[in-house]
């Protein structure tokens, strides 16, 4: 299990992008905000697999179109295939897609619903504040995805089951993994999928599980 940001005494940050401006200002961006961090870089899927083996860092920060390798053109299927390697090869891993492109992640829907590590999505023209918020939320393993590449509302048997515990038989986290006879890792795990489905993120001035309540009774989803 990858430890929480604040028991890491020099976290590692990858940042793939083969853009040398988006690059530069990303890299200093996150310099500023986590002055402690050893922040490396790769400008093609094949640098980056390379950088995650020796690394295995605690974030990567990936746009979507890049070349595969070093003196190749900058493709979308470059990227989708080195964020496909990426959540096979490491299921836990701290993810962050910063692209112009995240409609395309559409076709990467059900590896990203089955990712167990944090993942965010920021579209590029976005500003740098919104990347550090996304960067925040996958260092605590939260899910966020927009609505652009979600196919209506739809939660699998195993996150629907969840709610029906949690809302209708008032069980707390550790009573569903047992009666689920899964881990309380897992639990939260579907926590943040269904939190991203039902739009419900953090805030800090609401409850996040009475909001999560609130929003599953209005769609329908539990009684």
């Amino acid at each position: 299990m990858r430890s929480p940001l604040s028991e890491v005494t020099k976290p590692t940050f990858l940042i793939v992008d083969d853009h040398e401006s988006v690059l530069g200002g990303t890299l200093h961006i996150l310099q500023q905000e986590y002055p402690q961090a050893e922040v490396v870089t790769a400008c093609n899927a094949q640098a980056a697999l390379e950088q995650m083996a020796a690394l295995q860092p605690d974030l990567v920060i990936v746009d979507l179109v890049m070349p595969e390798t070093a003196g190749a053109t900058a493709q979308a299927h470059a990227g989708l295939q080195l964020l496909k390697m990426l959540m096979e090869r490491y299921p836990t891993q701290n993810l962050v897609v910063q692209s112009a492109h995240i409609r395309t992640l559409v076709w990467l829907k059900p590896a990203i619903d089955n990712h167990q590590g944090g993942f965010t999505i920021v579209d590029k023209s976005l500003p740098m504040k919104e990347l550090l918020q996304m960067v925040d939320w996958s260092l605590k393993e939260r899910t966020y995805t927009p609505r652009e590449i979600r196919n209506g509302l739809q939660l699998n048997a195993k996150w629907l089951e969840v709610l029906q515990l949690a809302f209708q038989e008032s069980l707390q986290d550790t009573a569903i993994a047992k009666r689920m006879n899964i881990s309380e890792r897992t639990v939260q795990y579907y926590w943040n999928k269904i939190r991203d489905v039902l739009e419900v993120y953090p805030d800090t001035d609401k409850n996040l599980r009475i909001q999560t309540e609130l929003r599953a009774r209005e769609v329908g989803l539990i009684d």
